[in-house]
């Protein structure tokens, strides 16, 4: 008997226990999931030394984007004062790099905020209402994803003036469908929860509901997938500029000076190089940070 009491003692202060805990703990254990995945951390210091270096670079190097040193063109690394080397015009690669990535990192992010923030919206109107609103919004969304992204965004770049502004918009425009499909998914998920028909029953209306309640519980997806359409955004705006319907000269981007380089891969390889590691570590860290973020907001994972 007394074997009995202790044992149920035991239980009595483990639930005291777990149930202090869960709400002080329960913030700080996805960020500690992120702490841990090694990926992540890397995606994250390589982001904030990116965007470090684009906003501040450019002010504490000696020649701006458009200064041409004539007598060293074509000078390769650490000859002349330029850290890069120089093009083909003799303007300092670093500088240039610099603030192009100042511009493909501005409109990842734009275009980011844009297509979550559409894309949120459909997604919690069709997955609130469902049924014809519901089937009408997606069946939109996949007519949409039919079509290849990167050749409906050629063919929107082909109609458009080519300026920062319209670029990121054209880019918004072929991302949010994704955002859409996978807040419909939750927030229909949720629809069905307690707490949705018990605002329901307490007289709370739609627009309340979907916007206080259903979106606040489906924040960490939308965050994901945010994350990984900055890189999306920045490769669809380095790929455009690539084949010459973005960003146009002498405006610089990672996607234009990969353009310009093309013709000099074999004299002068630097050109293609230094942009070509910019996009690859500015993908590459976006995606990691998702990755890393999908674990961490994995609700699975506090179960137990």
């Amino acid at each position: 008997m007394s074997a009995t009491l202790r044992a149920g003692d035991v239980a009595m202060d483990d639930a005291v226990v777990l149930a202090d805990t869960p709400e002080s703990a329960r913030g700080s254990r996805p960020w500690q999931r992120f702490r841990h995945h090694r990926l992540a951390m890397f995606g994250s210091a390589a982001i904030f030394i990116l965007v470090l270096a684009t906003v501040v670079g450019p002010w504490l190097i000696p020649f701006d984007e458009l200064h041409i040193d004539i007598r060293n063109r074509f000078a390769p690394p650490l000859v002349g004062g330029h850290i890069f080397g120089t093009d083909q015009l003799g303007r300092d690669l670093a500088a240039r790099l610099l603030t192009a990535g100042r511009l493909s990192l501005a409109v990842g992010f734009s275009a980011m905020l844009i297509s979550a923030s559409f894309g949120t919206l459909i997604g919690v109107v069709a997955g609130y209402y469902g049924g014809l609103v519901g089937a009408a919004l997606m069946r939109f969304v996949d007519a949409i994803l039919c079509f290849p992204t990167i050749f409906l965004l050629l063919v929107l770049a082909a109609f458009i003036v080519p300026n920062v502004a319209m670029i990121t918009l054209i880019i918004a425009a072929t991302a949010w469908m994704e955002v859409a499909r996978i807040v419909a998914s939750q927030i229909a998920t949720l629809r069905e929860r307690d707490f949705t028909l018990a605002a329901e029953m307490l007289g709370a209306s739609g627009t309340y509901i979907m916007f206080n309640e259903l979106l606040r519980n489906a924040i960490g997806p939308i965050i994901v997938a945010a994350t990984l359409t900055v890189a999306r955004a920045i490769l669809l705006e380095a790929y455009i500029s690539f084949l010459g319907y973005g960003i146009q000269p002498p405006m610089a981007s990672w996607g234009n000076m990969l353009n310009n380089a093309q013709q000099y891969l074999g004299s002068a390889p630097w050109l293609a190089i230094f942009p070509g590691l910019a996009i690859t570590l500015a993908v590459t860290s976006f995606n990691f940070v998702g990755d890393g973020l999908r674990d961490a907001l994995d609700a699975r994972m506090d179960i137990g």
